[in-house]
């Protein structure tokens, strides 16, 4: 018996301190089957209306009459359940709480009321038969209780105590030994059924914890399945997800929806020079930008790689051509990093739907061509999809995905343009000219297909055979005769590119002084310190080095200050008006 008062106290600290979601699942577990309270309900109800007719006093015709009554709420109750709380007006916290008093209530009243019905039959019928009928009934409800609310010990155990000790009080009443010994085994099995009830909500409670324990983990995972590790925000699955839920709410709502795709420009750069810690942060830095200003209403996704995807409702082209705007401003935003400011822009394509799709494979396409007509206007740029730029963007596809195999077949091939002498009439240099003549599209436009080579990496290695290539021809030449071959801006800061000319130089027995490498004046505007550092190395190497192209775009003489070249190619578009234009020559020049 102590040991029971001892769990009672401990059962009222423990079910105060259990988790709402426990708490919701255990109140369920009181309505998990109705079918067992009607049949339980009918039956005792139909005993107590037997024993009533039988005995007619008022008393027990009343508490009869308020049996049947509460047992037909209870069944209404049972299969009614939306009687019980509104999901709407109740938060999740109170409504548990809000069913567990409604069934309570009824729970305590109908005990209350069949253990008085008890006492009145043993009270006022000399029948032996009606005095069995009513406690056994009685007794047999109790014992169904401590299984049945087991999930809930304080309703079981107040139902089991208003049912039987009502019968034991009246049987040790008559002070005849036979029933007083009844109303001791009575007191006993209320005993006994207490404890079998909180061993029961133990092992009920351990199990409902430890199933919603095993959601909670498996919520968890799935939280962290559908976030990008780097940025915490949405991956490429989540983003799926999401995309479609939200594709599938346009009918009900009219509105369009927005998808603006975008990447980081040069973002390899980044990495390339100052490690892939860097590279992380700006991509972690990009992202909680964006997910401060378009996480709460909108969908934020990291896809893979530096490539981002942003996803809001609009109500016009007006209000995408703004997120783009907000987009673009945010990621060009300075980050810094171990005390070097990082700099990054994007280029982002837009599609919208309805208009451009209702799917979401044919919408994520749609963005994907905008995006690459974006970085194929010159970076940095934003574009809408339009149904025209299909053709040219799935040519450079084609164009891409040829290319990954072109070396192999032996496709690519070199011309050399002569630079003469005029005053000695014979050849001092040969420029490296490279051709494709593609396997499936013919001959490739260098145009064409060189920038291609750059967004796909594979400049470098084309690069690599071009220098093998160009000194092994050159090789074949007079020794006065140099080749030039020209270096694209990522193959100068590539690390091997030392490396290859030194094994191109080697393979071929050509003098390094008779190799030339140019670049254009783009370098100037890149990364200045890892261009120089590229070119400092190829001069190390008594590999000559040219600016080409210069004055077709932002560079200034001071420039030439800090770069070694040994060459200056200016463009023709630079000088073409030398003693036309004023501002170049002309009567300028001649004043002066």
């Amino acid at each position: 018996m102590t040991g029971l008062i001892s769990r009672l106290r401990q059962l009222r600290h423990s079910d105060q301190a259990i988790a709402a979601s426990v708490r919701e699942t255990l109140v369920e577990s009181l309505y998990a089957s109705p079918q067992s309270l009607v049949i339980g309900a009918l039956s005792t109800t139909g005993i107590v209306v037997i024993v009533t007719l039988a005995i007619g006093s008022t008393a027990i015709l009343a508490c009869g009459f308020a049996i049947a009554l509460v047992a037909g709420g209870r069944i209404v109750d049972a299969f009614l359940p939306s009687h019980r709380a509104n999901a709407d007006e109740l938060s999740l916290a109170k409504r548990p709480r809000r069913q567990e008093a409604l069934y309570r209530s009824g729970a305590l009243c109908y005990s209350a009321l069949l253990g008085t019905f008890g006492l009145l039959t043993l009270l006022q019928s000399d029948s032996g038969t009606l005095q069995m009928l009513a406690v056994t009934t009685t007794i047999g409800y109790a014992a169904g209780i401590a299984g049945r609310n087991a999930g809930r010990p304080w309703i079981a155990l107040s139902q089991l105590s208003l049912a039987s000790l009502p019968l034991a009080a009246g049987l040790a009443a008559s002070l005849e030994p036979l029933r007083m010994a009844l109303a001791a085994v009575i007191v006993l099995f209320v005993v006994a059924m207490m404890d079998i009830t909180l061993q029961t909500y133990g092992v009920i409670l351990k199990a409902t914890t430890v199933s919603r324990e095993k959601i909670a983990l498996a919520d968890y995972h799935a939280a962290v399945a559908r976030r990008d590790d780097l940025t915490g925000v949405a991956n490429r699955t989540a983003f799926r997800e999401q995309f479609e839920e939200r594709l599938n709410a346009l009918d009900a709502s009219g509105r369009c929806l927005a998808i603006h795709w975008f990447d980081l420009d040069r973002f390899k750069e980044i990495n390339d020079s100052f490690g892939h810690l860097a590279g992380n942060a700006v991509l972690a830095g990009v992202a909680h930008r964006l997910n401060e200003v378009f996480g709460l209403h909108g969908i934020v996704a990291r896809l893979g790689g530096d490539e981002f995807a942003v996803i809001c409702e609009i109500e016009s082209r007006t209000d995408a051509v703004t997120i783009g705007e907000t987009i673009l401003d945010l990621v060009e935003r300075p980050l810094h990093f171990d005390g070097y400011v990082l700099r990054v822009k994007a280029s982002l394509g837009i599609a919208i739907a309805p208009a451009d799709g209702r799917d979401a494979d044919t919408l994520l396409k749609n963005a994907d061509l905008a995006l690459y007509r974006a970085k194929d206007s010159g970076r940095g740029m934003m574009c809408f999809y339009e149904r025209l730029m299909d053709q040219k963007v799935e040519r450079s596809r084609e164009l891409a995905a040829e290319m990954e195999g072109a070396l192999a077949r032996n496709e690519f091939s070199l011309m050399f343009q002569p630079i003469f002498d005029l005053a000695g009439g014979h050849v001092l240099s040969c420029e490296a000219l490279l051709r494709w003549t593609s396997r499936r599209h013919g001959s490739i436009s260098p145009a064409e297909f060189i920038p291609i080579a750059e967004d796909s990496g594979l400049i470098v290695e084309i690069g690599r055979w071009v220098i093998r290539e160009a000194c092994r021809v050159a090789s074949t030449w007079p020794s006065n005769v140099t080749v030039a071959v020209n270096l694209s801006p990522i193959q100068l800061r590539s690390a091997d590119l030392p490396m290859t000319i030194v094994s191109a130089l080697a393979t071929n027995g050509l003098a390094a002084e008779r190799l030339e490498l140019e670049v254009t004046e783009s370098v100037l505007l890149e990364d200045i310190t890892a261009s120089l550092a590229a070119l400092e190395a190829i001069n190390r190497l008594q590999v000559c080095t040219t600016l080409d192209d210069f004055g077709t775009g932002y560079s200034s003489l001071s420039y030439l200050t800090k770069f070694p070249f040994q060459k200056l190619k200016i463009d023709r578009s630079f000088c073409a008006g030398l003693g036309v234009e004023p501002g170049l020559g002309g009567d300028r020049a001649n004043r002066d």
